[in-house]
């Protein structure tokens, strides 16, 4: 049952006709109803009506009803009906922009929010599906709640209501006219304005852990043996993975026995379901099927006697039973006898498909999207201990509750990839932050017919840093994504990019917390940050993902090797490019290069972020956690865990806090003691601070007490080992470092990699090849200190010189031209 009642305390002003009720000190609703029947039921908008009590001020003079909070005074003339501009205003207080709003204002800064599908889009220019049949119109992105003119009204005077059953269910609005509005004054802090809406309108649920790391889905006619050999190939290529997803034909789809909608699982293709559920479940995935509802139950389904006989029909007449939404009964006895029974068998949770009409038959403006995902989401937090978790279309406002967002049937286009991370960053404006793509794209353009594993690579390192990770694709062979159908260099690149999706998994986890808690979405527009700098609304391409990185996705093909990126780093601190090890000066536009195997990851200097090592999936509450050093400044996390998959980790969870401060020559890194408690809590738990673009350490103590250390010269990492370690004590972790060091943070461990790699690309060049000392010792700089941590200094000024000279030294190697022009182009030399 939802809350049915207003806050009284927070009701400014009442009369005949009129409520005025305070949320926050930012937000009002305000209520006039000619019959003088003001709603207190929950709307699909606004959820929440209880208020925590606000500070507001209320003088009545002349007539007039004058309501002051921090953030704005509104002025309403008493008796004189609906509101019109002429009897009611709002002015800001205290916030930038400053506006002065009456009804029928039009708010021009609208920073959108989201659309319902990319079905036929090819980026954000609608192409129609497969003939180019589409009238080529740009996609008209819904309004969202967020705008630069720092306010925002949502008319909810015509949202459909929740009764107060048990289980809440759609009603009507009253007949009569009415006005029901919500006024958000906020000016340009939108992460404020975030938090208040989901003051009424509800927060975003955490998803459980398992969501944020693989998933693998593809259109598909899968047996039962072809998806266990595809999960004893992904062990075998060292590949985690969490979900499976099973596409339409694991149930009937001839015609007679199924079709788009069907719910008897093919028995050609699983002889016996629930031992092919359990077999998964010994392998830790999770499995959700493709359901399309609307064709309603066909007298051939295995369940239908079942359901029949709960509507009260004859099982024998053979009659199909309708599809129909707002049907309290039917959506019942669809839960209970079509899809729990599966879900007892291993089903954990749905693929809702597009099949239906926009709106229910019987309430004309019941969207069956919107309502659809209310109905299977509140049903799992009913009856289930898990979390509910939903795959599924955008609804509308107010959809933000019931997540995962599925965008349909995408082209496979640099087009599309290009759009899409504008498309995730700006659902966040209505705190629809989880939308799954289908990474590769799902279909392929007008006269394409194979796939670009260029363009599918950039997609999957863009899926990497996305709110969900997930590959899908039409139903052709040409559309094959399985990782190890590449050669090694793109497996070995696809087969990291996830592996690093597992390795920033507790960081995410944290970011998805704070989506929770403060509506603020894992991906989001540079705007919520950096609201004054005019380049956070030019540079729609890169985003914020959580609050410590930058992402700025390649979406055009590489030129000789090297993909072109521009990027905005904005002031405040520096940045440091994580793929090849370069600290960046804040407040500047920059233009980069990144190899097939590199990606534009800019955290910020100093942060310290809580990463795994290598995991199989995300179901352990147990795994090593790596607190993540990146240079350049000092740095503090409060690093989130809990039960991973309850429904109590709105009270029942646990936070670390973490932090560094760098003073000359020592580092200190403080690990506090974890305060909180859930199920399933570990009391200990392996530690390990990994601090890159370091150089090796003269001594480490912790607590006091002299530590082992490692350093990996190749990576420019030194690492520290706490095993064992009690979560409920505080650990101080010193490293002494020597005082004449050079510098390593300007890219080295860039040109590390890239150079490694051209020297064994010039041996199949050239496989007589001997390289001389200067050469060979490039090639060999980052084994040798990490042998001997003593030869650091000179070793790293050794290459640096050597970097400098290289077109000398590969002309005294005695390489013909090409060969010397192809090495430096390799690396995209340049010198220091």
């Amino acid at each position: 049952m939802l809350a049915q009642d207003n806050n009284t305390s927070n009701v400014a002003y009442q009369d005949e006709h009129t409520r005025f009720t305070i949320i926050s000190d930012g937000t009002i609703r305000m209520e006039w109803q000619k019959d003088g029947k003001s709603v207190n039921s929950p709307s699909f908008v606004a959820v929440e009506r209880n208020y925590a009590p606000a500070e507001f001020q209320v003088h009545d003079s002349d007539g007039w009803i004058e309501i002051t909070t921090s953030k704005f005074t509104l002025k309403y003339k008493k008796d004189s009906g609906k509101f019109t501009a002429s009897n009611l205003a709002i002015d800001s207080k205290n916030i930038t922009p400053s506006f002065h709003w009456k009804p029928g204002d039009t708010n021009a800064g609208n920073l959108k929010g989201t659309f319902r599908t990319l079905d036929g889009y090819d980026g954000d220019i609608f192409v129609g599906n497969g003939n180019d049949n589409g009238d080529h119109k740009p996609m008209p992105i819904e309004d969202g709640i967020l705008s630069t003119d720092g306010w925002t009204l949502i008319d909810d005077s015509k949202g459909l209501l929740f009764d107060d059953s048990e289980w809440a269910w759609v009603t009507e609005r009253p007949s009569g006219e009415g006005q029901d509005w919500y006024f958000m004054a906020y000016g340009h802090n939108y992460k404020k304005a975030l938090k208040d809406f989901t003051t009424f309108a509800g927060k975003v649920p955490l998803p459980p852990r398992y969501a944020f790391g693989y998933w693998w889905s593809r259109y598909w006619s899968y047996s039962d043996d072809e998806l266990r050999d595809l999960t004893a190939k992904f062990d075998a290529y060292d590949i985690p993975l969490d979900v499976l997803v099973i596409d339409m034909d694991w149930h009937y789809v001839n015609p007679g026995r199924g079709g788009w909608t069907g719910y008897t699982w093919n028995r050609s293709l699983f002889p016996n379901p629930a031992q092919f559920l359990q077999y998964l479940k010994g392998k830790k995935l999770q499995v959700t099927l493709n359901l399309h509802p609307a064709g309603g139950i066909e007298p051939y389904e295995e369940r239908y006697k079942d359901m029949a006989n709960w509507m009260g029909m004859d099982p024998s007449s053979k009659q199909r039973i309708d599809y129909c939404g707002s049907d309290k009964r039917f959506m019942s006895g669809w839960l209970n006898t079509i899809l729990r029974p599966m879900e007892k068998e291993g089903v954990d949770f749905w693929w809702l498909d597009w099949q239906q009409d926009m709106f229910d038959r019987h309430i004309k403006t019941l969207n069956n999207t919107w309502w659809l995902n209310y109905v299977l989401f509140s049903d799992m937090e009913r009856n289930r201990t898990t979390r509910p978790l939903l795959y599924h279309r955008w609804g509308g406002l107010g959809n933000h509750r019931y997540q995962i967002g599925f965008s349909g049937d995408s082209y496979s286009t640099w087009k599309t990839l290009e759009f899409l991370p504008y498309f995730n960053s700006t659902a966040s404006n209505v705190l629809y932050g989880y939308w799954s793509h289908d990474l590769g794209g799902h279909q392929f353009a007008k006269g394409v017919s194979e796939l670009d594993k260029e363009l599918f690579v950039r997609w999957m390192q863009f899926g990497a840093f996305s709110p969900i990770m997930r590959t899908h694709s039409m139903k052709s062979s040409a559309m094959n994504k399985e990782p190890w159908v590449f050669n090694q260099e793109y497996l070995g690149v696809l087969r990291n990019t996830i592996r690093q999706r597992y390795q920033i998994a507790p960081y995410t986890y944290t970011m998805a917390r704070k989506t929770y808690d403060e509506g603020i979405s894992l991906c989001r527009p540079m705007y919520y940050d950096y609201p004054e700098d005019k380049e956070a609304y030019q540079f729609k391409k890169q985003y914020m993902f959580g609050d410590e990185m930058i992402i700025a996705p390649v979406t055009s093909p590489m030129v000789n090797g090297f993909a072109t990126t521009k990027v905005w780093l904005p002031a405040g601190n520096d940045w440091y490019e994580w793929h090849t090890g370069t600290l960046l000066k804040s407040g500047q536009t920059v233009e980069r290069v990144f190899t097939l195997d590199e990606y534009p990851v800019y955290v910020k200097a100093g942060a310290i972020l809580p990463f795994y090592g290598d995991v199989k999936n995300l179901h352990g509450n147990d795994e090593t956690v790596r607190f993540t050093l990146f240079p350049g400044g000092n740095g503090s996390f409060s690093f989130y865990e809990d039960n991973g998959n309850d429904q109590t980790y709105q009270k029942q969870y646990a936070r670390t806090q973490v932090s560094s401060v760098r003073d000359e020559n020592t580092l200190t890194v403080n690990i506090g003691e974890r305060k909180g408690n859930y199920q399933g809590m570990p009391k200990k738990r392996n530690y390990s601070i990994d601090i890159l673009g370091s150089a090796p350490a003269v001594r480490v103590t912790v607590n006091g007490k002299e530590a082992a250390y490692s350093y990996d010269g190749t990576e420019l990492k030194l690492s520290i080992s706490l095993p064992d370690s009690n979560c409920k004590r505080a650990y101080t972790v010193k490293v002494t470092y020597d005082s004449n060091q050079p510098e390593i943070n300007d890219g080295l461990y860039g040109k590390f990699k890239r150079m490694k790699k051209s020297f064994v690309e010039m041996r199949y060049r050239n496989a007589s090849i001997d390289y001389i000392e200067e050469l060979g010792d490039m090639e060999t700089t980052g084994r040798a200190v990490t042998y001997d941590n003593s030869s650091f200094a000179d070793r790293i000024n050794e290459f640096r010189k050597n970097y400098d000279s290289l077109p000398e030294l590969l002309k005294k190697q005695r390489l013909n031209e090409n060969d010397i022009r192809w090495f430096l182009q390799s690396i995209h030399w340049q010198k220091n």
